[in-house]
């Protein structure tokens, strides 16, 4: 599922969203452009850069519409 940025993901912001999906079981991945990283993963997280305006796609294994709604209650993304 593709996800816009609507916020810059740095620092406090990148911290709370790495905590938020550390509570899936779920596999989730983070592609950006030729970037895959683990969106449990701080530093992969913050090595993406990802800023607003930015597109990205989530993989969720196996699929899991609460992980989508947790990544949309961040206010972090929003569909694109």
């Amino acid at each position: 599922m593709t996800f816009k940025v609507v916020k810059p993901v740095f620092a406090d912001h990148a911290s709370q969203f790495v905590n938020t999906m550390g509570q899936f079981t779920e596999t989730i991945l983070i592609k950006k452009d030729h970037w895959v990283v683990d969106a449990k993963s701080l530093l992969g997280l913050l090595a993406v850069g990802l800023k607003p305006g930015d597109q990205v796609e989530f993989e969720i294994s196996p699929d899991s519409s609460e992980v989508k709604e947790a990544i949309l209650q961040t206010g972090l993304f929003e569909e694109a």
